[in-house]
């Protein structure tokens, strides 16, 4: 069972990212559960970098598969797969 803080601190290294990465330090309106393509913030080349930094950063591999919106698209829905994919469960959301 994953720790409140867990998955909070997981958003937030999330969100740090897409805001310096995809919105260049304008990030203030950018709220968790947002979609990212439907907000039009990160583009199919947008996601291969994401990935990217999330094999990096966490040490897993994001399978062709796991490749979904409900997995992607969003700070909360990063955050619950990165922490499913580490072993540390998540509070609701699609499993992986």
């Amino acid at each position: 069972m994953p720790t409140p803080s867990t998955v909070a601190a997981t958003s937030d290294e999330i969100r740090q990212f897409v805001i310096e990465n995809f919105l260049f330090g304008e990030g203030q309106k950018l709220r968790d559960e947002e979609s990212f393509l439907d907000k039009g913030l990160i583009d199919s080349t947008g996601v291969l970098e994401l990935i990217a930094f999330i094999e990096t950063r966490y040490g897993i591999q994001v399978e062709d598969e796991e490749t979904i919106p409900q997995n992607l698209d969003g700070v909360t829905s990063i955050a619950n797969y990165v922490c499913r994919k580490l072993g540390n469960g998540s509070p609701a959301g699609p499993e992986a």
